[in-house]
């Protein structure tokens, strides 16, 4: 699964994995955004409390990380997938910079 997203999510810069956690964090230009569990299921940043986040209906949260899983709907629509992607990828790039 993360090589799948390294490929679906290539318009946004450069997206890497690294294995973490007996999974792996998936990263844009050093930004770390998403990962895959251990058990293959992607999951992309969202902050809580930021205005603009919103919390996906039927997702679940990685433990007390700030990440949800991304369902099989947005991941069948690469323009979806994208869109929330980078939603999540600015939030990180904003919180990074703190």
């Amino acid at each position: 699964m993360a090589a799948r997203l390294r490929d679906e999510l290539e318009p946004l810069g450069e997206v890497t994995s690294k294995p973490m956690f007996g999974g792996h964090g998936i990263f844009c230009d050093g930004v770390m955004f998403g990962l895959v569990d251990s058990g293959g299921t992607p999951f992309l940043r969202i902050h809580e409390g930021d205005p603009d986040a919103e919390t996906p209906a039927g997702t679940e949260r990685h433990g007390r990380m700030p990440y949800w899983s991304v369902s099989d709907d947005v991941l069948a629509r690469q323009d979806v997938l994208l869109e929330r992607a980078r939603r999540s990828l600015d939030m990180a790039r904003a919180t990074s910079r703190r």
